[in-house]
């Protein structure tokens, strides 16, 4: 309908039919409720500032036109109502699609064969999201800054209410989004222990990016915080703080959850490692077990993992040039001359009795330190829990003699590994001392190999 021949229509019914007034303003009304439930349609399917901003306009000057010809029908305050629930639908429904829009993102980060060929795919993923996140919040800052800053006399007279509906739009935002990352990584919402783990799959690919985004995240929560009309005093406005802890909380979350799904892999491979074979009739060890490999292959891929994604510490080791080159090579020099001058079994017998009575006088360890966001922390927090799972298994198994001595050779060559890549040599020596002590309280003869031997299985 045109609304200047309805505008036309009124005033010719004004001067025929006087008494028309009542239902006149009626039918006013209820064209101007017709526009905005037009408009609210197109926002419930996506709709851009500036198209909504358009889509108001033109209410605005329909209004103003039938305003000259029916004023007792004071259609501006009547439109003023109904524009108050419009766009307060307009900012909620912006906010869902966002977080939409990041749900969706997240759910195509799929480290996928084709693209574990690539070199970085984490880092790429990672970019991806992020790009997500934080463009896509930005665009949503800049709508509604179109709003918060037009002219339009139905706008100017909410300006006060849009801001408070932002800023408690990204409050209610930021809290939805941090509970989305822990549904996506599996933590969340899982209404069995199977389903925990088809979602923690996905979480295992995408984790160490969330990480990151998070902390993101809550550097940008900082730059919300302009005040609004009503106050901390009149209901929820923007609070960066609140959010910042929010996903610190969130990010500690996420950054332990993937420890124990990458510990929980090498818990497996250890169970099946001692549960298979019969420790009692073990043969004499001729190598290095197999499961030594697959733990350090899943070391391995902790390292890319965290390498693309988290910054170094500040006290990063320093890598040897050769760690890389043989067995032979890469271990300490001081190390091998140390063991090689103990050439008798009594000795090393002793020894073993050494380290286990220095466990009672020695100096307490700290073992298990605040996991940081670093590639060091990260990396050792994991070994750490790896090497406490590798005790309690060796504590539910009974050795013989070469069963023992199978134990004491896996651990001889993890050792010069595992202290020449990770940080915290000290607890480490002092877990690994640890296996062997607990493999030697469950021998019926431990009599251990000795250094020449063991050096030379290892080479």
């Amino acid at each position: 309908v045109s609304v200047h021949g309805f505008a036309e229509a009124i005033r010719a019914y004004r001067v025929i039919f006087p008494d028309s007034e009542s239902q006149l303003i009626k039918l006013a009304q209820n064209l101007v409720i017709k526009h905005f439930e037009i408009t609210e349609q197109r926002v419930k399917r996506r709709i851009s500032s500036t198209n909504f901003l358009g889509a108001l306009r033109a209410i605005w000057d329909d209004v103003l036109l039938m305003d000259g010809v029916l004023s007792e029908a004071a259609l501006s305050n009547f439109s003023l109502e109904v524009t108050h629930a419009t766009v307060k639908k307009y900012v909620a429904s912006t906010f869902t699609y966002l977080l939409q829009d990041i749900s969706d993102a997240l759910l195509k980060v799929k480290v996928s064969p084709k693209e574990a060929a690539e070199e970085h795919p984490l880092q790429v993923a990672l970019e991806a999201s992020k790009k997500t996140v934080l463009q896509g919040s930005m665009d949503v800052l800049l709508d509604f800054r179109q709003l918060v800053d037009d002219e339009l006399g139905l706008l100017v007279k909410l300006r006060a209410f849009i801001i408070d509906w932002v800023q408690e739009g990204f409050q209610d935002f930021f809290r939805s989004l941090d509970s989305c990352f822990l549904l996506l990584s599996g933590r969340k919402n899982s209404s069995s222990q199977d389903q925990g783990f088809s979602e923690g799959a996905l979480g295992e690919k995408v984790l160490a990016g969330l990480v990151l985004v998070l902390a993101q995240l809550s550097e940008i929560a900082a730059s919300f915080s302009s005040g609004g009309a009503r106050g901390h005093e009149n209901g929820h406005v923007f609070v960066p703080g609140e959010i910042c802890q929010l996903f610190q909380l969130g990010g500690e979350k996420l950054l332990h959850h993937y420890i124990n799904i990458r510990t929980r892999r090498v818990s497996t491979l250890l169970r099946k490692r001692f549960t298979t074979p019969n420790w009692v009739k073990h043969k004499e060890p001729r190598e290095v077990h197999m499961f030594v490999d697959l733990f350090l292959q899943e070391l391995k891929a902790v390292d890319s993992e965290v390498k693309q994604i988290l910054p170094e510490g500040l006290l990063r080791k320093h890598q040897r040039s050769d760690s890389n080159g043989s067995t032979n090579s890469s271990r300490s020099n001081a190390l091998l001359d140390d063991k090689m001058s103990r050439s008798n079994t009594q000795k090393a017998r002793s020894q073993l009795l050494e380290t286990h009575l220095a466990k009672l006088f020695k100096q307490k360890v700290e073992i298990f330190t605040k996991v940081e966001y670093t590639q060091e922390s990260v990396e050792t927090t994991i070994v750490k829990l790896c090497l406490k799972s590798l005790q309690e298994y060796v504590r539910l198994q009974t050795f013989n003699r070469s069963g023992f001595q199978q134990i004491q050779l896996d651990i001889h060559f993890l050792r010069t590994l595992l202290k020449e890549n990770i940080e915290a040599e000290e607890a480490i020596d002092f877990l690994l001392d640890e296996v062997i002590v607990a493999a030697s309280e469950r021998c019926l003869d431990p009599i251990p190999l000795e250094p020449p031997i063991l050096d030379k299985l290892v080479q």
